[in-house]
């Protein structure tokens, strides 16, 4: 029984694990303000409304450091193991980049994941805060990718430096040629994520050189992939699945 923590910066991804089978997904704010003991509380609960123990360990990826060691209290408080997935870990993956401790635990994670679940050449579009694209080889190998602003980001700080453009989510619209300010809006957002995933994997394909599967993942790929022509799956649990792989190799 293995917990799984995806912290990101605006959402972390808790998944509950029987061998590589996320029985049980859910998604919480990311607050930097919370304590071990509060977030230990929230779990708790979530694992309480599902009838669950406690976990016997968890395995973390953070990409906010300051809520490694909040997660270390969480643990202390059920009295769990906890570790962390990072550039220093042992595990079956070779980074092959200028700077490998640089690397963020959950490019790390879709790596270890992808190597075991296509084997192939395969390219991970990670929808978070930011939205990265991972190159990873058949045997393994993170070569690098790209970092751009998330699908959310770039509409936030939109409405922050506007006066009158209102805040609009991320989401289908009906039609590109918007009939007022809100449609507007939301097809220029909606595309300039949509043709901007398609850009950039077309660059990275075309100086690869590699016929690569293409793996949409993170909270928004259900919503953003299925509009883009060079994606081939859609796998959301795709992180949390890599930090279950990492569990063989993590110590107890």
């Amino acid at each position: 029984m293995l917990l799984t923590v995806d912290i990101g910066n605006t959402e972390s991804v808790l998944g509950w694990f029987e061998d590589l089978t996320p029985v049980h997904v859910w998604r919480i704010a990311t607050d930097r303000r919370r304590t071990g003991d509060e977030i230990g509380l929230q779990l708790r609960g979530l694992l309480e409304t599902r009838n669950l123990p406690a976990p016997e360990r968890i395995v973390v990826a953070s990409v906010v450091p300051a809520l490694h060691r909040v997660w270390l209290g969480v643990g202390k408080m059920l009295d769990v193991p906890v570790r962390f997935l990072d550039g220093g870990s042992r595990v079956p993956v070779t980074l092959d980049v200028d700077h490998p401790l640089e690397v963020g635990a959950d490019r790390i994670a879709n790596t270890l994941a992808a190597t075991e679940l296509y084997g192939r050449d395969t390219v991970v579009v990670d929808l978070g805060t930011a939205t990265t694209f991972d190159c990873i080889t058949a045997d393994g190998i993170f070569a690098g990718g790209v970092i751009a602003p998330g699908p959310t980001t770039g509409m936030d700080q939109l409405a922050r430096a506007t006066a009158r453009l209102p805040q609009v989510e991320v989401e289908s619209p009906m039609r590109v040629i918007g009939r007022n300010t809100r449609e507007c809006l939301l097809s220029g957002g909606f595309y300039s994520v949509v043709d901007g995933i398609d850009g950039i994997v077309s660059r990275i394909v075309e100086e690869w050189q590699r016929e690569a599967l293409v793996v949409a993942t993170g909270g928004l790929a259900r919503v953003v992939a299925p509009h883009c022509r060079t994606v081939d799956l859609i796998e959301p649990a795709l992180t949390i699945t890599g930090l279950a792989i990492a569990a063989r190799y993590l110590s107890s």
